[in-house]
């Protein structure tokens, strides 16, 4: 299957290598980034943290859904993950997403948060800008990405006080609505 997947893809003139590298990177991103808010989340306490937490884990449940439903696409296309996760963290897209030196500065919380997102955001731009009009598949999965890393910038940067983004609050937790078809056991 990799084969003709791969074939596919090279006819559009895409440089394959290139687009697998990127979504290794960004699945990279995606598993990491559910590690680092796990341990954002259980750091979110008090009244302020609290009210940041439920967010946090949909944001953080729905990265581990993009995960996996970019790895299938990368085997499809003639790729692999690498065999050790230290060099899979390593080779991350985004930054890690590190707790603040003070868990308690709720506001240093969002900014790690929300620039999460906005790399997130930034990496998937760039793979629909690669597979536009060419990869229709890759395009897809990376578009339905890229929707929900937008609500979940835009969560966070409400909560950092940047104005209204008409987006509204956290749906059933992981629900990943435009991810949703990618992954496995929701055909």
């Amino acid at each position: 299957m990799a084969q003709i997947a791969r074939k596919m893809v090279e006819k559009t003139g895409i440089d394959v290598d290139k687009l697998v590298d990127m979504l290794i990177k960004n699945a990279s991103a995606e598993l990491t980034t559910f590690y680092y808010y796990t341990i954002l989340r259980v750091n979110l306490i008090g009244l302020e943290g609290e009210g940041l937490k439920a967010i946090t884990e949909d944001a953080r449940i729905e990265d581990f859904n993009h995960f996996e439903a970019l790895v299938p696409r990368i085997y499809e296309l003639g790729g692999k993950l690498p065999r050790d996760m230290v060099d899979f963290h390593n080779i991350s897209a985004c930054p890690p997403a590190y707790l603040p030196d003070d868990p308690t500065d709720i506001q240093a919380m969002l900014k790690v948060l929300v620039n999460a997102e906005r790399c997130a955001v930034a990496g998937y731009s760039a793979i629909c800008d690669l597979t536009a009009g060419k990869d229709h598949r890759t395009y897809d999965l990376a578009l339905a990405i890229l929707h929900e890393e937008i609500e979940h910038e835009a969560w966070f940067a409400e909560f950092l006080g940047e104005g209204p983004s008409g987006h509204g609050g956290v749906r059933t937790q992981g629900y990943s609505p435009y991810t949703r078809r990618f992954l496995p056991g929701n055909h």
